[in-house]
Parts: structure tokens; C-alpha cells; sequence
């Protein structure tokens, strides 16, 4: 890496690969690299969570499981809260929001420690009950080892963010065997674009993670369900119906989670984050068992229509052949999923939002298509089975903003193709009264708020991507309030190429500015010297930048909105220096270079 002594056998082969690939090869030679080590980690996190789970439901525990279930999850969290505290000594984050971050704020560079950080404290928390998924997590842990494989071999920044796809399209392929999806995926979360160019590394990539998935898995896929009801034409309207339920759930489940992170935020000391979230997670858990862990098991026996194993035991399994009973049920895991999922995480759980939102959208589905079957309104019910399907879409395509990966993801899960109308539907309509509402996805809207977000817009990414720092410019010659108009020629004018000046205070505290043009008239007059003052001639500036709160795309509109050239920089109210509309146009077009090369 850059700044490090070289390995030779390292050296030895870049030079090889210099005289004997080009870059567009050794880039798909690399994608399949990363996408067969994304597959490994996906590999690992899973077989870590099961062998986890398998511990905690051995003979002993098993038959005392439930009474367990308070206990469990605050045991995972503070087991996960004592390794990063004391081995990792750094904030994990949450998947891939940090990756996003690391796109967008840090040139794609990520540390060697995501590399298996979550890797060890993804399956701890999920293992023992926490109330996320390991989708998020896998995709970072790939996402490192891609950043770190492409800075190895000296990738600029655009194929590093290319390479940081392609692994998380090789986590997405291995954990779902979904190679489509998990190309889409790529390209709508990360906003890649979609040129021949980007598609055949993201392909072998996802490729390379697929067979590495069948080589340790076999055939097993995480939902094993094929279809068993066609698409009738007569349903369409309540699929449509459906699309309005999941943006409204979407809604909810958006608000809902950065609701609890704000209650969180409070609470400075993370025991007692740990102990507020851990012990909430409990009572929650305990009461409803179906929130334990990711839920996957809970999906499969809604689409099997099994209610008693997908409630598991509680106090009212003797009642699930009362109607109410099931939808009330029900309806409580679409209430309460995200709430568990919000606790997790606030409570210092590493994992991802991705299960839960498949979990909330199948119970969704699944709740709506037997309470309209109950009001015996149709001459054939509605197919339970597939509206749990469309609903898990439904709600990605709302919560992730994500409509494309939604439709193929269920539609390669089932093996078909048969219910791609009604997915395109129900994504469709989630999506667009969604966005209506909500303009950034749960993955990222934090950024987006701090302006941090790199989108599909070209333009956008490229601003986002640029940095103030580098364009500021310091050959400007502060004046200090209470100088005289002598003083202002005599150590202003005569030592300055330029033609405005800052004014400051004594602690260069930024208080205006003047112009050339302010004094032409009278800066020849040696009679005014010492009878005018700064104070009589300075302005304000017609924009301040803020270097701790500006983007660059707010500098931009700051430029178009006053129609300056120059505008000053302040860093909590201290003079920093100016920047000129040129040379940040000048920035942008090396960056656009940069980028789109």
C-alpha cells in the first residue's frame, strides 16, 4: 500500500502484470478475486451465527429456551460491546451506511480492521437473539476486502469504487444465491454505473461468490419455497393495494428507526445504552419470540402457512385457530420488528436492517392477504403464499429504495418469473409513495442530511466527492478593524495582487470584507489617511462558507444565489481564507476526469 514498504513477490508481480495485462483485464481478474473472497466471508458470518445458535439450543438450554430469551440477547450485546471496546478499539458501524460513507467521504479507502471486524461480532449478536440481520455486515466485510485488495494494486478511485461493488455483489450472490439480484443491488445501493465496462466485473464477481456459496452450502438457499399459485389477472388491484400498505409500513419503519436513535443518543454512557436497549430487547423477545435473531425461520413457516412454528411458543398457541387471534399476532410483528431491530443496534448490536425488512414485509403480505380473504369478498382467495412474497418486495422497494433488487431478488429466490407483474407493481407503487415522503432509504439518509451521499446524479457524486480544503485559497491580505484608510493602502493594497481583502477583529474572528472599488475614489487622498476608518468602508460578505457545515453543493448554490467570485471561509467564525467560483470549477472538471475515467 502506499507509504509502505513493497513485498517483493508483490513487486515482482506488478511488474509482470504491467508488461502483460492490461488494466481492463487485471481489473476482471481482481473482480472475481474479490467476489470469491466477499463469498468466503459470507461463508464464514453464517456458519459462525449457526454454530452459535446450535451452542445455545443444545440439550440443557433447550429445555429452558424461552425463559432464555430475556437473557440471551443482553449476554450477545455485552459480549459484542467488550470485544469492540477492548480488542477492536474502534466503532464497527452499521454495513453499509459505513460503507456509503467510505464511497463518499473517504475515497473508498476503508481500514484493514472492517475486514473482520464484523465478521466477529455480526454472528455474537445475531448468534444470541439480537434482532438484525447479517446481510449488512457480510457486504462490509467484502467491501473491505475489496478496498484493500484494490489499494493493494494501486487502483485508482473509481475502479477501487467499482471493486468495493463487486464485493457487495458477491456477498448479496453468496448469501441469497441470487446473481441477478445481487448485481442490481450493486448498481442501485451503491450507484454504480451501468456501462459494459462496470457489468462484467460485477458479474464475475457475483459469479465467483455463487459457486463459492454451492461449494460449502450445496443447494440450500436461505427461503426454499417455489411457487404454488399462478398470477391471477383479478388481483392486480389488490396488488396495488398492497404497494400503498408497504410505502405507508415503509414509512413507519423509516421513522420508527432513526426515532429510537434519537432517543438513544442521550444516553451518552453505553452501559447504560446496553443495559436500557439489552433489557428492552429482552421483554420484547420474551414475549414475542419470532423477533429472536434474524427470522428467516419465521418467513419460511408464514409461507407454509405455520402458524404454530412461526410463532414459536407462547401464551397463546392454544388460540391460533381463532382468525383475530393471528392477526393480531401478526400485526404485532409488523409493529414491533423494527422497534427490536432499532433496540439491537442503539444497544451497541452489529448487524443489518436487510432481514428485518424482508421479515416485516412477508409478515405484512402475509397479514394483508388473510384479512382480505376473511371479508369474503372475492370469489377465489387471494394466494397467502405469493402475497407474502410480493410483500417482502414491497417493502424494500420502500425501506432500501431499492425497486429493481426487490423485483429480481424474489423473483430468483422463487425460481420463476411467474409473479414479475405483481412485483413490478407493488415495488412500483412502494417506491414512488415512498419517495414521496421520504426522498433517501434507511442506508441513507444520515448522509444525505450531512450531505455526505454520493447519488446516481453524475454531478452529484462528483460535488460530493470534491473537498473544500483543496480549493481554499490564502494569498489574501486580512485587515483588522480599526485600521485607517493609510493603513489599509500602506499594508493592504500595496502588498495584495487582489482586489478584496478580509476584514477580522484581533482574534481573527471574521467580521467582512472590503473592495478595491470601495477605496478607488479616495485612496489617493493622503488628507483622509487618518480620518477614515475600516469601519466606514468594510461590507459584508454577500455569502459566508462554512468549511464545518458547507458541501461543496451548497457552495455551488452560495456562487449562484450572490454572484460572486470570492467568497470567504470561516471555520467557527474564524478567517480560513476564499474561494473563487473559477477554481472550483476548475476542481470540478479534474474531478469529473477523475472520476468518469
Amino acid at each position: 500500500m502506499p507509504g509502505r514498504k513493497r513485498n517483493p513477490l508483490l513487486l515482482r508481480f506488478l511488474i509482470w502484470r504491467t508488461k502483460n495485462l492490461s488494466q481492463q483485464q487485471f481489473v476482471m481478474l481482481l473482480s472475481a478475486l474479490i467476489g470469491f473472497t466477499a463469498g468466503l466471508g459470507a461463508v464464514a458470518i453464517k456458519n459462525l451465527t449457526h454454530f452459535i445458535q446450535l451452542l445455545l439450543e443444545g440439550k440443557f438450554i433447550a429445555n429452558y429456551h424461552h425463559a432464555f430469551y430475556f437473557v440471551f440477547p443482553v449476554i450477545g450485546l455485552a459480549i459484542t460491546m467488550v470485544i469492540i471496546k477492548f480488542f477492536l478499539r474502534r466503532p464497527v458501524g452499521h454495513g453499509i451506511p459505513s460503507t456509503l460513507y467510505a464511497i463518499s467521504m473517504k475515497k473508498g479507502i476503508m481500514r484493514r480492521m472492517h475486514m473482520f471486524a464484523s465478521l466477529i461480532t455480526a454472528p455474537i449478536t445475531v448468534g444470541f437473539g439480537g434482532s438484525v440481520g447479517l446481510e449488512g455486515p457480510t457486504v462490509a466485510t467484502g467491501a473491505s476486502l475489496g478496498s484493500n485488495i484494490s489499494r493493494m494494486f494501486n487502483m485508482n478511485q473509481a475502479t477501487r469504487t467499482l471493486l468495493i461493488g463487486c464485493a457487495a455483489a458477491g456477498a448479496m450472490s453468496s448469501i441469497f444465491k441470487a446473481p441477478i439480484a445481487a448485481i442490481v443491488f450493486a448498481i442501485e445501493v451503491f450507484s454504480l454505473d451501468l456501462t459494459l465496462a462496470s457489468l462484467l466485473p460485477l458479474l464475475l464477481a457475483s459469479v465467483s461468490a455463487i459457486l463459492t456459496s454451492y461449494f460449502f452450502f450445496g443447494s440450500d438457499i436461505i427461503l426454499p419455497f417455489s411457487l404454488k399459485d399462478s398470477f391471477e389477472i383479478a388481483d392486480v388491484p389488490y396488488y396495488i393495494l398492497l404497494g400503498v400498505t408497504a410505502s405507508l409500513c415503509s414509512i413507519y419503519f423509516t421513522k420508527t428507526y432513526f426515532k429510537i436513535n434519537d432517543l438513544f443518543k442521550n444516553l451518552k454512557n453505553p452501559i447504560m445504552r446496553l443495559l436500557v436497549g439489552g433489557s428492552a430487547l429482552g421483554v420484547l423477545v420474551y414475549f414475542i419470540p419470532p423477533l429472536y435473531g434474524e427470522g428467516y425461520d419465521v418467513i419460511n413457516n408464514l409461507l407454509q402457512e405455520d402458524y404454530v412454528q412461526a410463532m414459536g411458543n407462547t401464551y397463546f398457541n392454544a388460540y391460533f385457530d381463532n382468525f383475530w387471534v393471528v392477526i393480531t399476532l401478526l400485526a404485532g410483528l409488523v409493529v414491533f420488528k423494527i422497534v427490536a431491530t432499532s433496540l439491537t443496534f442503539n444497544a451497541g448490536g452489529v448487524g443489518g436492517i436487510f432481514a428485518p425488512v424482508l421479515f416485516m414485509g412477508s409478515t405484512m403480505g402475509h397479514l394483508f392477504a388473510l384479512f382480505i380473504n376473511h371479508l369474503n369478498i372475492l370469489k377465489s382467495p387471494l394466494s397467502v403464499s405469493n402475497f407474502t412474497l410480493v410483500g417482502m418486495a414491497g417493502l424494500m422497494a420502500g425501506v432500501l429504495q431499492a425497486p429493481l433488487t426487490a423485483i429480481f431478488l424474489i423473483a430468483e429466490l422463487t425460481h420463476g418469473y411467474e409473479l414479475f407483474v405483481p412485483l413490478m407493481i407493488t415495488a412500483a407503487i412502494s417506491f414512488m409513495v415512498t419517495t414521496q415522503f421520504l426522498p433517501h432509504s434507511v442506508y441513507t439518509m444520515e448522509l444525505a442530511q450531512r450531505g455526505e451521499l454520493i447519488t446516481h446524479n453524475k454531478d452529484q457524486a462528483v460535488l460530493t466527492l470534491m473537498e473544500i480544503n483543496k480549493v481554499i485559497e490564502n494569498n489574501f491580505v486580512p485587515l483588522k478593524l480599526g485600521m485607517t484608510l493609510g493603513e489599509i493602502v500602506h499594508k493592504g493594497v500595496i502588498r495584495s495582487s487582489r482586489n478584496i481583502f478580509p476584514v477580522v477583529d484581533d482574534e481573527n474572528n471574521f467580521m467582512g470584507i472590503l473592495l478595491l472599488d470601495d477605496i478607488r475614489p479616495i485612496m489617493f487622498d493622503k488628507k483622509l489617511y487618518d480620518k477614515v476608518k475600516i469601519d466606514e468602508l468594510m461590507q459584508s460578505a454577500p455569502e459566508i462558507i462554512d468549511s464545518n457545515k458547507d458541501g461543496v453543493r451548497t457552495i455551488m448554490k452560495k456562487f449562484q444565489d450572490s454572484d460572486a467570485w470570492n467568497l470567504p471561509v470561516v471555520k467557527e467564525n474564524k478567517y480560513q481564507g476564499f474561494v473563487s467560483k473559477s477554481k472550483l470549477l476548475t476542481a470540478y472538471r479534474k474531478k469529473l476526469i477523475e472520476v468518469t475515467v
